[in-house]
This record gives structure tokens, C-alpha cells and sequence, in this order.
């Protein structure tokens, strides 16, 4: 489900991702090489039009295991060994996005963070479609939230 549907779904877990996301400009994705192998990359998420994007440098190996096989996570960056801040994960498939209408859009959204913007078309620009999501903290609470559309939202009490 694109991310507008999920935050609707489950407000909890789409509220603490927005914030993990938005707050470092940066996450991990991972990805499954041609060998089945995996790999993590970086990759900077925006919000746009309702949907989670992901834009690519253009032939990157990220980009490329994604083209072969869409099936994704996505991970916050966790800057200290307590996870202090929370860990918001993602699960589920990169749509290739080749609407014009959405390419522009999301090119707007990045011109507006950063100040720069991809020149069409060499990028690759891909929409998140989730399927489960979760959240952890061993801040002052030690819980887990986790979601997904058959089971719900979910609070799971860690030690």
C-alpha cells in the first residue's frame, strides 16, 4: 500500500517513521543482489504526492537489484549503540515510477529540501509499496510496534 494508505492504516507507526526519516534526510535500503545475496545502500527518502520515493542515481547497483527484484526494506538510521532515537523499519516492494506527473513532483519536493534537482531522466525514481512496518525503542520505554493489514497494530512489551 503506498504511504498515504499506511498512514492512514496505522498513524502510530507512520508518525514515528515521518520523524526518523525527515530527521536525517538519509536511510538504509535493503536490497537482494543478482546472486540472492543481500545489500544495504543509503538512500535519501522524501515524502511526495502520498507515496515514500526513493530516488537513484542512474544504473545504480541499488537501483538495479531493485529493477530485477522490487522486494525492499527500509531502514532509519540509528546513530548511537542505545538506538535512543528509535528504529522504524519497512517492508515491501519498489514501484518504478515513470509518470510524468509524479517524476515532476517529486523532483519539486527535492529542489525544495535541498536546493538541487535530478535532470530527467537520468535517475531512477521508485515509490515504496508496504507491507509491514515496524518500530522499536529502548529509550525510556522498552517496546515494539508492529504492523501489518491483516494483523493490525500490534505493541510488543520488550525486557
Amino acid at each position: 500500500m503506498q504511504w498515504d494508505k499506511f498512514a492512514a492504516a496505522c498513524p502510530e507507526i507512520a508518525a514515528l517513521g515521518e520523524e526518523r526519516l525527515g530527521k536525517n534526510e538519509l536511510c538504509l535500503i535493503g536490497t537482494l543482489r543478482k546472486d540472492g545475496s543481500p545489500r544495504i545502500s543509503p538512500c535519501e527518502p522524501d515524502f511526495a504526492a502520498g507515496h515514500l520515493m526513493l530516488g537513484m542515481m542512474w544504473q545504480s547497483h541499488k537501483a538495479l537489484d531493485l529493477l530485477r527484484d522490487p522486494r525492499c526494506v527500509i531502514h532509519s538510521c540509528v546513530s548511537d549503540r542505545m538506538g535512543s532515537e528509535g528504529d522504524f523499519k519497512l517492508y515491501g516492494t519498489a514501484v518504478d515510477i515513470h509518470d510524468a506527473e509524479l517524476r515532476e513532483t517529486y523532483r519539486k519536493t527535492i529542489l525544495a529540501r535541498i536546493g538541487w534537482e535530478p535532470e530527467e531522466p537520468n535517475y531512477h525514481l521508485f515509490a515504496i509499496d508496504i507491507d509491514s512496518a515496524g518500530f522499536a525503542t529502548f529509550e525510556d520505554e522498552h517496546y515494539a510496534l508492529a504492523w501489518d493489514a491483516r494483523k493490525g497494530l500490534r505493541r510488543i512489551e520488550l525486557s
